[in-house]
């Protein structure tokens, strides 16, 4: 069950999104653009989910440079708390245990949410057009191991009228610490109890290379990744019993009326809202809130929080080119209220 089926070249796959998304592996990003301000150079780990946007925001930022590398959640949140990074980029809300070893660098962890992205359940299974349609119970089932072939009357009951070949699926997952490995098993243990009890919510570059590479293929891929490469995917059942494809609008709808906590670590998985696709994740960066205690110097401190407040601001305006959706004005309000509070020793940082 839930096998890994990407192999020795899921690494191979990972560098490959690095250059085709974001421009190189660590994303070193400058411009000829005019934006004025810090001329540090900054540096950030994390998201593969949010790599694409962060490029596209780094080079409207000139003369700060800003470093990013694509490493996955887990090994971005790791890179800042051992002080590698000058901040951290996760799809999933930071944990107790990860707050904790954050504030160890010598002030209070903070997660910003940033935007949000579809994931999409993308396939490769010619003759079968965009838009299978699938509930999350079903997908659960394949990734279990159930559901064996493409024409399973599981699948072919959703999807009268459709000719499914009795090709075998052949199931794509990460093993590495992958924020959009965590967003698509979290849908999966929200909607399915035996998939909750046996897998989990776990922590997708290798996975949409061998989703391409895979006839009867199926995994988990970043809708932006999907639509810039032409890949097959499906309509997911929301809660509300829609069946709802990942586009910007739906997405976007996830996002409407979560409930914020204090820390800011919002989950959208599985959102209520009737228009709203069921497997949409947020994105977060991740800093010290006071980064010149942390270590930082004043000058990386501010161009950290232009980065930051940037992505906020007119950032938010741009992430449709990337096909991705921004925050709901009540979440973005909070992450506002978040960056404003950022300090080099006990002041205000303006970036």
């Amino acid at each position: 069950m839930f096998k890994n089926k990407i192999g020795a070249f899921g690494g191979v796959v990972l560098l490959a999104l690095g250059l085709a998304a974001c421009g190189s592996s660590s994303s070193s990003s400058s411009s000829s653009s005019t934006s004025g301000g810090s001329s540090a150079t900054i540096s950030g780990a994390g998201s593969t989910f949010a790599a694409p946007v962060y490029e596209q925001w780094s080079s409207s930022l000139s003369p700060l440079t800003v470093n990013y590398q694509a490493v996955g959640s887990g090994a971005g949140i790791t890179s800042l708390e051992s002080k590698t990074v000058d901040f951290g980029a996760s799809d999933p809300p930071l944990k107790p245990e990860d707050e904790e070893a954050i504030a160890k660098n010598g002030s209070p962890a903070v997660q910003i949410p940033m935007f949000l992205g579809a994931i999409t359940v993308s396939y490769n299974l010619p003759g079968v057009k965009t838009g299978l349609k699938l509930e999350g119970s079903t997908v659960a089932d394949i990734y279990l191991g159930k559901i064996k072939t493409w024409n399973d009357p599981e699948i072919a009951k959703l999807n009268p009228g459709v000719k499914l070949p009795s090709t075998t699926i052949t199931v794509i997952h990460r093993s590495d610490s992958s924020g959009t490995t965590s967003g698509f098993t979290s849908f999966l243990a929200a909607v399915d109890p035996e998939f909750k009890s046996k897998v989990g919510e776990g922590k997708d570059a290798g996975v949409a290379g061998a989703v391409q590479q895979t006839t009867g293929a199926v995994g988990y891929v970043e809708q932006a990744y999907a639509l810039q490469h032409n890949f097959t995917y499906a309509s997911v059942k929301n809660k509300s019993g829609s069946f709802v494809a990942p586009t910007l609008a739906s997405t976007s709808a996830a996002g409407e009326g979560v409930t914020v906590p204090a820390n800011l670590g919002i989950k959208v998985i599985n959102s209520p809202a009737a228009s709203a696709y069921p497997i949409t994740s947020q994105t977060f960066i991740v800093v010290n809130k006071d980064l010149c205690k942390a270590g930082q110097s004043e000058s990386v401190a501010k161009g950290v929080v232009k980065f930051i407040d940037y992505g906020l601001g007119q950032g938010q305006s741009i992430l449709g080119q990337a096909d991705y959706a921004g925050l709901p004005s009540a979440i973005l309000a909070k992450s506002k209220e978040a960056a404003a509070g950022l300090q080099c020793n006990g002041t205000a940082i303006s970036g």
